[in-house]
């Protein structure tokens, strides 16, 4: 085997790195390659990633559970026989929509493609969504209501390094994607690394020693602490007015939205500091174009998304970025932190419940026509917009809900938010069919299991923060009867009697190319070929002679005026707010050491000795309150459930917040408690803040629970 170049399988930084053979069957060693977003560097995990490749549970042969309720081993063909002949027979009881299917955002191009069109094509059912309506709906939605289309990061992550002032809302990027860091550097140098976070996370650490400002905010106030910014650009005369007349639709709504905002409100409402809201605003400003800085960015992250109102959040912060003339400028704009490895391609191409590949509306006729034609349907054979993820799980099992999911790429029992009616609903299905790696939480529950290759086993491309296309290159041999995802796409197709298929994954992206052409995430001129050539293009690429399009909208927004759309927002509590029981906000976020809902990390022991267990991060005050000692049990409760975890004291997180990580399962899973209440605009839940009974617990005959 040779060295073969690739990216790494976690985050959508998709750090560069090459992989050379071992002398152990399917491992590889890794090595960082210099690459503009990471810049040869690696974090813990991606260092660690080929373990998972070999770890002891490796799903190596299809699994269907017995008369004894258990999971045995079978053939393919009996697998995709049996799943077939289920579908089968529910559908013509049910209808189509009694199946439904469920995506991740960790699937390469390809399967993401196939993944929407066998929903569409080989199952006829408008039940189609995936774990990204989770981390990216929200900056999905607003970055198309205000600039008429959706690329995390408009601009290349490399133009952060000269920026003057950066401001990050609800993004802990030292731990999530640490190689990105780098590119904070200039930021700092001038003070102007500005972080929004309630607790004292790595990437707000990094603004100590005056290289910026921690904007501690109480949970759930990002929205009014951020109108408030621009509250302060706007009475201060710091805003760019020729931009907002030339650029935007309606600029005299700004002053309106943000005038009662001024910062000794929003200091009783966000705990911020009055003081502090117009230094971090003057800093801002003083870095924007129009003054002549040397650049500012506004960026997103889940900590500002992932709420009832988290649509309106994002657009607060681009209103914000469009105050000071931003957004479309040469070493400024607006962006938003993409989570998962392939989180912006895997929204683009079809498994969204509302989408059709090239980013195109299912309810726009001119889109259903054109697929249609390249798939070889009637365009009235498409179903339409189908149920967001949580309420698709909502109606899992129900009298007129679907009766069989497939789940590709994607955890629940781990991830989705109230875990106990996550678990009662799965419970409730005819037919659970998961694909997967290892056996996760999720495929412990299913019907059927089938084992499909990871990162280092297959071909494909993958779609980094930036809209950066990239492709990732097989590098070893898929262990046992482990087949890809588009086998099983194809095998089941096939025995419904649905020919257009493929299983080859080069056959499958020409396809999405004639598919996304026209629309706003075009991928047309792409070819593996050209990737293969010069490592990566970002989209949109309308033909083969396109060079690609590294920054949007320095001639226009692709909006229908061709302005930017100031969408008017106000603040509102979250809604499951603080009560006499429930004094304090659980939040959830990510650790350094793990990755989404841990179904991989966990397994490689580097990882899992560095952080084994779940814990709550209290206040000393408050822990000292309840006579809670660190290392000690304590119980959560919110409306949703209850669990006991180790205490971690720290003054790191505000007096009224306890933070818990997301990467644990079972008893550790936090997600029991977190509230699945729906943002309107983009149905994201509220992971991100809800009340929460903090109390002493008994310590077990055994000691702390693990």
């Amino acid at each position: 085997m040779i060295a073969v170049s690739t990216h790494c399988p976690y985050c959508a930084l998709q750090c560069a790195t090459t992989l050379h053979p071992v002398a152990r069957p399917g491992a590889v060693e890794v090595r960082p390659r210099d690459f503009p977003t990471n810049r040869g560097g690696l974090c813990r995990k991606g260092w660690t990633a080929p373990e998972v490749l070999t770890v002891p549970d490796r799903l190596t042969m299809p699994l269907v559970r017995n008369a004894a309720g258990e999971l045995v081993e079978t053939s393919w063909d009996s697998a995709l026989d049996f799943v077939a002949d289920r579908i089968k027979v529910l559908q013509a009881a049910h209808g189509r929509d009694s199946i439904a299917v469920f995506g991740g955002g960790g699937l390469t191009n390809e399967k993401a493609y196939a993944l929407g069109k066998f929903a569409r094509v080989a199952l006829k059912t408008a039940n189609v969504d995936y774990n990204g309506r989770f981390c990216m709906s929200s900056a999905a939605a607003a970055t198309n209501r205000a600039f008429g289309i959706d690329r995390g990061l408009p601009f290349p992550l490399a133009d952060l390094g000269t920026a003057g002032a950066v401001l990050l809302v609800g993004s802990n990027i030292a731990e999530t994607m640490p190689p990105a860091v780098a590119h904070l550097q200039g930021a700092r140098d001038t003070g102007g690394l500005l972080v929004v976070d309630p607790r004292r996370s790595a990437t707000a650490g990094l603004t100590e020693e005056n290289a910026g400002i921690h904007l501690q905010a109480t949970p759930g106030t990002d929205l009014a602490l951020v109108l408030s910014l621009t509250h302060v650009v706007l009475q201060e005369g710091l805003a760019d007015t020729a931009y907002l007349q030339e650029r935007t639709d309606d600029p005299d709504a700004l002053v309106r939205t943000t005038a009662s905002w001024w910062p000794e409100r929003a200091e009783r409402v966000t705990g911020v500091p009055a003081a502090t809201i117009r230094r971090a605003a003057r800093v801002l400003a003083a870095a924007a174009p129009v003054h002549g800085g040397a650049g500012a960015f506004i960026l997103t992250g889940r900590g500002a998304e992932q709420h009832s109102k988290g649509t309106d959040t994002v657009t607060a912060c681009i209103n914000l970025a469009l105050a000071l003339g931003l957004p479309g400028r040469l070493g400024s704009g607006y962006g938003c932190i993409t989570g998962q490895g392939n989180g912006q391609g895997g929204r683009e191409h079809g498994q969204k419940a509302d989408q059709l590949p090239g980013y195109r509306s299912i309810e726009d006729p001119a889109a259903r026509s054109y697929v249609a034609q390249v798939w070889g349907v009637h365009p009235d054979v498409l179903p339409r917009s189908g149920k967001s993820a949580v309420e698709l799980i909502d109606s899992l099992g129900t009298a007129d809900g679907p009766k069989a999911m497939f789940v590709h790429g994607s955890n629940l029992l781990v991830s989705a938010p109230n875990l106990a009616s996550v678990r009662e609903r799965l419970a409730a299905l005819d037919l659970l069919v998961v694909a997967d790696v290892v056996p996760s939480e999720t495929a412990l529950l299913a019907d059927v299991v089938f084992p499909v290759t990871q990162w280092a086993e297959e071909d494909g491309t993958m779609t980094s923060l930036e809209g950066r296309v990239l492709r990732r290159r097989a590098a070893v041999a898929a262990p046992g009867e482990v087949r890809s995802d588009l086998a099983v796409f194809a095998g089941i197709a096939e025995r419904l009697g649905v020919e257009g298929f493929s299983t080859d994954p080069a056959a499958v992206f020409e396809e999405l190319r004639r598919a996304s052409s026209g629309g706003r995430a075009d991928y047309s001129g792409i070819t593996w070929e050209r990737l293969d050539a010069d490592e990566a293009l970002f989209w949109p690429v309308p033909h083969e002679g396109h060079p690609g399009t590294p920054r949007l909208f320095a001639d226009g927004f692709p909006t229908a005026d061709g302005r930017a759309h100031v969408v008017p927002v106000d603040h509102r509590p979250v809604a499951d707010d603080l009560s006499t029981d429930a004094p304090l906000y659980l939040v959830t976020g990510r650790l350094l050491q793990h990755y989404q809902s841990g179904a991989q990390t966990r397994r490689v022991p580097e990882l899992a000795e560095a952080e084994p267990e779940v814990y709550a991060e209290i206040h000393p005050r408050v822990a000292a309150q309840l006579g809670i000692g660190d290392g000690r049990p304590l119980r959560l409760r919110t409306a949703r459930g209850s669990m006991v975890l180790p205490a971690r004291v720290t003054a790191d997180v505000r007096p009224d917040t306890v933070f818990v990580p997301f990467h644990f399962g079972g008893a550790e899973a936090v997600n029991e408690l977190t509230n699945d209440v729906l943002d309107p605009v983009s149905r994201m839940p509220e992971f991100k803040a809800c009340a929460v009974e903090v109390t002493a617990a008994a310590l077990p005959a055994t000691g702390v629970p693990a």
